[in-house]
């Protein structure tokens, strides 16, 4: 082959590098330009599971995800709050093609990717990654850190031995731990460590969105802070776009541009964060910040709680979703499904929105 296509070949094959500070953006800002396409998106998106008998006999679904439709931004951070079962996770994993979408469309980059054969999804692989809760989900216990690292670079790219240990030197010194960690195994690590490898095995490949499932779960305090700083300056450093997954609010509120709220996998409330923090207009988002501890000052959201627990998502209530735990409910929420809807520049699927202040 010629010296030149082979050079050409390289270059394709080599590693993205961080856009210029000019083009970054940080996970806070919220200046989008209308003229910039989505990084993501969901078009009515349904992800159902099965419930079968003794017999394997299928008897009915759980309704895991059901009609999802949300954008995601380059270079923002989108948090996706929720009890625990409201399928946030589940979103999550559909949109990474861990499952396949029942129905619905999932667009990365204007691309559908929903249904791509496993070859064309490898590919989209490399710029769409996913931190799971364990962070040392990832990891093989079999294999030391720098065998970890190198895996992605020897199957996504052609970089020589040498090109492969400076990129995995320059990421490790970008997550904050020092070369003697190369030569450990998963189990010689802590929480924290096996977070911050988790991130440099994806950061190889220079992805450009991350979707972060409760990334600071089992983490102390001290570490948990460490963690979050961290995920700022990788975002800066390589602009990351995160859609970022969690139960924490505090946390949410911190890292997050814009939040989503989930309740029996749908989105109940979408907008701004500061202006869902300060103005909750879904009786659940106001439940969910009600429950916030605080010390000093006033709870963001008073008297607002939730009696008894999520119905079944294998039986959905009829009309809203919400209504057997809801406070505001009237005749309306009985047979009406509520649809997301604009009220005071946010999203909100509410019949009564507009009288749901704090």
């Amino acid at each position: 082959m010629p010296r030149r296509a082979t050079a050409a070949a390289r270059a394709r094959a080599a590693p993205r590098r961080a856009l210029p500070p000019s083009r970054r953006r940080a996970g806070r800002s919220r200046a989008v330009s209308v003229a910039v396409a989505p990084l993501l998106e969901t078009v009515d998106l349904v992800r159902y599971f099965p419930v079968r008998d003794a017999f394997g006999r299928r008897v009915g679904r759980i309704r895991a995800v059901d009609g999802v439709s949300l954008a995601v931004w380059p270079g923002e951070t989108l948090g996706l709050v929720g009890e625990s079962g409201c399928g946030k996770s589940t979103l999550g994993k559909t949109v990474m093609g861990i499952y396949a979408p029942t129905a619905g469309e999932i667009r990365f980059a204007g691309r559908e990717i929903g249904r791509l054969p496993p070859r064309e999804r490898r590919a989209v692989a490399r710029d769409l990654q996913y931190v799971y809760q364990d962070p040392g989900a990832s990891l093989d216990p079999r294999w030391k850190v720098v065998h970890s690292l190198h895996e992605p670079l020897k199957i996504h790219t052609r970089l020589s031995r040498a090109e492969r240990e400076r990129e995995v030197n320059a990421i490790l010194a970008a997550v904050g731990l020092p070369d003697a960690h190369l030569d450990l195994y998963p189990h010689e690590l802590s929480g924290g460590q096996q977070r911050r490898v988790g991130l440099a095995r994806i950061l190889t490949l220079r992805p450009r969105m991350v979707i972060l499932d409760e990334p600071t779960s089992g983490l102390d305090v001290s570490v948990q802070a460490s963690v979050l700083k961290l995920f700022r300056s990788l975002q800066h450093t390589f602009a990351l776009t995160y859609v970022f997954i969690s139960h924490d609010l505090a946390v949410v509120r911190a890292m997050c541009a814009r939040i989503a709220v989930m309740y029996l996998g749908t989105i109940v409330e979408l907008g701004d964060t500061a202006a869902v923090f300060a103005e909750p207009r879904h009786p659940y988002t106001r439940s969910l910040l009600a429950a916030v501890p605080r010390i000093g000052g006033r709870r963001i959201a008073q008297d607002f709680t939730l009696e008894g627990e999520p119905p079944n998502p294998r039986d959905v209530p009829s009309g809203c979703r919400f209504r057997t735990r809801c406070p505001l409910v009237q005749d309306i929420c009985v047979v009406e499904e509520p649809r997301l809807r604009e009220v005071d520049g946010r999203r909100v699927a509410c019949h009564f929105a507009e009288h749901s202040r704090r």
